[in-house]
């Protein structure tokens, strides 16, 4: 029995991965901090049997522990990591896991000192069409991967719980950014898989086209290059209607991802495919039914019954390219080289 503990009890935490741990019986989640006194009162409900500590500090002097699930906001990531894996820790991260390549180097560099797993929650990898789509362009059905599209459409962020101070994923002190950080962290991970190779460039337009007040973008338009392959990506909280959709283009056919409806067309066989793959990428933002597989794929870099190393590689290639698609924008949405890769 593994023995952790959450930092950080927001919606993420209470709807989408305590719910997974409690699923597990190789798991008990001991304690629980937060940083607002009044989310003590979800504690029984939530995570029965765990201590709450008022401060991570206190909670990773005194909890006798395995491993950190952390869930507070982006720009607290990585002194919380660093703290955990001093003391010898596990740490799981909800995304993104660091904001700076010049944060997580030091970290992967700690990780691989004290032996310790250091992962990041990529959980669009496990949503159902997601997953489908990969396995199709493994089986070869489109050919080699030469273009994806990608649209992530919302009308505004998603809730940050009480909102009375307003919501944390506007504050650039908190959140460390705006539609980019929240959502292309995701889409990132996922092309860079499909395409299956490492980007040289990307290049972006950050701005705020509803929103004009906000301190961060509300909408991102980023193309990332690719040897063989390219990726258009949109990214707003400014649109009217709320959907996600994709369209990956090989040498031979073409997959459409219709939010809840994947379509195969022209695979040469004369006829389009489609299959049903709810829920729709669109419903919700907690996602627990997909946080089971990433529990299991933690857990196995923890426990040495599986390889360290490719989930740190992909989130260090997003680190990377929203830090180049932010100096693409800066400098007016020229190409910038994507550098700091881990391979």
């Amino acid at each position: 029995m593994l023995r952790g503990a959450i930092i950080g009890l927001g919606n993420v935490a209470l709807h989408g991965h305590l719910p997974g741990w409690r699923r597990r019986r190789d798991v008990e989640i001991v304690g629980v901090t937060d940083s607002r006194p009044e989310q003590r009162a979800f504690l029984d409900a939530h995570a029965p049997g765990a201590r709450w500590y008022a401060t991570p500090a206190e909670l990773l002097a005194e909890a006798a522990l395995d491993f950190v699930d952390i869930c507070t906001p982006p720009r607290s990531h990585a002194p919380l990591i660093r703290s955990a894996l001093e003391r010898g820790l596990h740490v799981l991260c909800e995304k993104p896991l660091v904001g700076d390549l010049d944060d997580l180097a030091p970290l992967a560099r700690l990780a691989a000192k004290m032996e310790r797993a250091l992962y990041t929650v990529h959980n669009w990898h496990h949503a159902p069409i997601v997953h489908r789509t990969a396995e199709l362009i493994r089986e070869g059905r489109i050919g080699r991967v030469n273009h994806v599209v990608w649209h992530t459409l919302r009308t505004r962020p998603a809730s940050a719980g009480d909102e009375r101070n307003g919501n944390w994923r506007v504050d650039p002190a908190v959140a460390g950014g705006g539609v980019l950080t929240d959502h292309g962290w995701h889409v990132f991970y996922v092309v860079n898989r499909w395409v299956g190779e490492s980007p040289l460039s990307v290049s972006a337009r950050l701005e705020r086209r509803r929103h004009v007040s906000w301190d961060v973008e509300d909408t991102a338009s980023v193309r990332v290059t690719f040897a063989e392959a390219t990726a258009e990506i949109l990214l707003t909280w400014a649109s009217d209607v709320r959907r996600n959709w994709a369209e990956v283009r090989g040498t031979t056919g073409v997959l459409e991802l219709r939010d809840d409806t994947l379509v195969l067309k022209g695979d040469g066989r004369g006829v389009d495919r489609a299959w049903p793959c709810p829920p729709a990428m669109s419903d919700g933002s907690h996602h627990p039914d997909w946080f089971d597989a990433v529990a299991r794929q933690f857990l196995a870099e923890a426990t040495g019954a599986g390889p360290r190393g490719a989930n740190l590689a992909e989130a260090t290639l997003c680190v990377a390219l929203e830090h180049g698609a932010r100096e693409s924008s800066r400098q007016g949405g020229r190409d910038v080289a994507v550098s700091g890769v881990l391979t």
